[in-house]
This record gives C-alpha cells, structure tokens and sequence, in this order.
C-alpha cells in the first residue's frame, strides 16, 4: 500500500514545494508519458459532453466509464481516503468500498459533464515530477470565463500506465483529502456498510438528478 507519509508528501510538493531540478533525466523522459493519460481522460469528457441531449446519464456513464477505469486507480484511492481502518475491515467490506466508490465516481463525471457550449481542454504536455517517480499533470477547462478552471492530476505508473491517484481544483484542493475529511465521521459512526449505504444513495441520486444539478 502506498504509505500516506509519502501521499502527503507529495501532495506538499504539489501545492508549492516541488522543486524545478533535481531529478533524473530518466524519470522526467519517463513522466513525459503521462500527460496522454490527461488527455484521454480529457477527450472522453468532452465526447461526453458534445453529445449533449443524445445521451441520457446511463449513456454518459457507460461511455465514461472504460476510461474513468483506465485513468484512474479508484481502487487505491478509496483505500488513501479510509485511511488505517482500512486494514481492519474484511476482504468483503474493502471489495463492496471500492466498488461504491468507482460507481460513484463514474457517475460524478457523468453527471457534470453532460452538455457542450464551446468549452475544451489543454493539456500541459510537461509534467511536474517528484521525487520516487510520481508526476503531476496540469490541465485547464476553458469555459468562456476570463479564468480557466485549473484541474491537476497527481500521477503513479503501474507497470507501463500512468494513473490518477488525485485530483487538485485549482491546484491545491485535494479529491483524496476532500473525500476524507467527508467520510471520516460516517466511518468513525457507521463503519464500512454506512459508507458504502452513503456512496450506493449519492449514485442513485446523481441517476435521478436533471443533468448539471447537484
């Protein structure tokens, strides 16, 4: 499991104390590689998007779905936000966690990216890299605002892909600390199965929403 110590760390050196040099030309030839992921990640929402009315959110969902999957270690990032008791609950809990999380994260996506009014992606083709390997990508939506919406993504490469394993809005607010500091009392309260209850009814409910609502 990847040490929190080190997420932490990381996630330090993303919002202002990552250092320009410094690292191997090795490993920045190899975080070179990572944008393609941004981008396809990127690519897929705006498919979403441009379809507008044409898809329902079902269709949206399964159309973001293989990609969300691909792009993201989901299954390691609900094991970041639980935190230490994740080691005590049973195979059974962590495996119905991690798929509440992966429903309810392909269903956010579906559902704040449902229509197109002109808006595109830009990728930063040079990644930020950090020390033992990881790298942060830097992406901006342009949606007709004077500013862009600044989204980073914190990177791992797991054999031969690079995944996401946090999202920054703005660049310095964590998805991963976000999501814990919402789940740590249902945790604390509930356990597992009041989480995954929590997750399993924000899905439902994203299903039943009008596109864009919240």
């Amino acid at each position: 499991m990847y040490p929190l110590k080190r997420l932490l760390s990381s996630c330090l050196l993303l919002i202002g104390l990552a250092v320009a040099g410094g690292f191997s030309s090795t490993a920045r030839a190899e975080a070179e590689a990572a944008p393609a992921a941004a981008q396809r990640l990127c690519d897929a929402l705006l498919g979403a998007m441009k379809a507008g009315t044409s898809l329902d959110f079902a269709g949206r969902r399964d159309l973001l779905a293989p990609e969300i999957q691909r792009d993201f270690d989901l299954a390691f990032m609900i094991r970041i936000i639980v935190g230490p008791p994740w080691r005590s609950l049973t195979p059974g809990d962590q495996q119905k966690l991690a798929d509440a999380f992966s429903a309810y994260s392909i269903a956010t996506y579906a559902q704040r990216f449902h229509a197109w009014s002109g808006e595109h992606f830009a990728v930063d083709p040079s990644p930020t890299a950090l020390p033992r390997g990881d790298c942060v990508v830097h992406t901006k939506l342009f949606t007709g605002d004077p500013t862009p919406v600044q989204l980073d993504y914190l990177m791992r490469k797991t054999g031969d892909r690079w995944r996401i394993i946090d999202v920054y809005l703005n660049g310095t607010i964590s998805e991963v600390a976000a999501r814990r500091s919402e789940y740590t009392t249902i945790l604390r309260q509930g356990g597992a199965p009041a989480l995954i209850a929590l997750l399993a009814g924000k899905t439902e409910d994203f299903a039943r929403q009008r596109p864009g609502s919240s």
